[in-house]
């Protein structure tokens, strides 16, 4: 008995402990001070949802915030990910505000065109090497990138209908393009995914480096751990996230 017990312990608990914390619903919330016209800009930005179920009740405690936009970071499916799944995914996320999509590196595997068609029936705007400009009174600017896997992507069209006074969100599923954009090209706020914080991890070791925001060569930088998993169910050490981000302008 002895023996199973100790079993049970090291071969069962752990994976059930990292598949508990792999479905965790981490709302982390970031402010940002920007100047310009008096205003408050709320955004909700959510990557790496792959084959999760987003959870119901984490998005009816949301539904009591106002979202100016709903920025959907790459990777939102998979080649794994059932379709009516995408569906109700789509549905709970579109219900918070009008939502933006981001090409990642595995949205493709159902179909370019099914995720299009799919993406367009919910009202969901897509940016590619492109930039949108929010209803607000600031001229305020999403801009993105075509996945990097995908070698058309184009930071000039990203960022060729922004003048030099408004206010840019840059948008890339994969972050490790953000030095290139911070050496050419001016952005208030940058945010990405794709590098899942490691998804496992031991302290400070694991894959890739744990998310964060902070202020990267003067420009505030969202990189998140998503809120799906890839390869296999479990996170340790990196748990899911998805992001509330208030922004408050002024003159000041």
């Amino acid at each position: 008995m002895l023996y199973l017990g100790l079993f049970l312990l090291v071969v069962i608990a752990p994976p059930l402990y990292m598949w508990k914390v792999a479905h965790e619903n981490n709302v982390l919330s970031h402010q940002l001070s920007l100047q310009g016209e008096q205003e408050k800009v709320r955004l909700f930005f959510i990557s790496d949802v792959h084959l999760r179920k987003i959870s119901k009740k984490m998005i009816a405690q949301l539904q009591g915030h106002h979202f100016d936009a709903v920025i959907i970071g790459g990777d939102f499916a998979d080649s794994r990910t059932p379709i009516d799944r995408i569906h109700e995914n789509l549905s709970l996320l579109t219900s918070l505000g009008p939502t933006y999509f981001i090409w990642g590196n595995n949205d493709r595997e159902i179909g370019e065109e099914r995720l299009k068609d799919i993406l367009q029936a919910y009202h969901v705007q897509i940016i590619v090497n492109d930039a949108v400009q929010l209803p607000l009174k600031n001229s305020f600017w999403l801009s993105a990138i075509e996945d990097t896997t995908v070698k058309e992507y184009s930071f000039e069209k990203a960022f060729a209908k922004i003048g030099d006074q408004d206010l840019v969100v840059f948008i890339a599923h994969n972050p490790e393009v953000f030095a290139k954009v911070r050496a050419k090209y001016r952005a208030d706020l940058m945010m990405g995914g794709h590098l899942h914080g490691g998804q496992i991890r031991f302290g400070p070791y694991g894959v890739h480096p744990n998310g964060s925001y902070r202020r990267r060569d003067g420009v505030m930088t969202l990189v998140s751990n998503g809120y799906g998993t890839t390869l296999v169910p479990f996170r340790f050490g990196a748990k899911p996230q998805c992001h509330i981000i208030d922004i408050d302008i002024s003159s000041k």
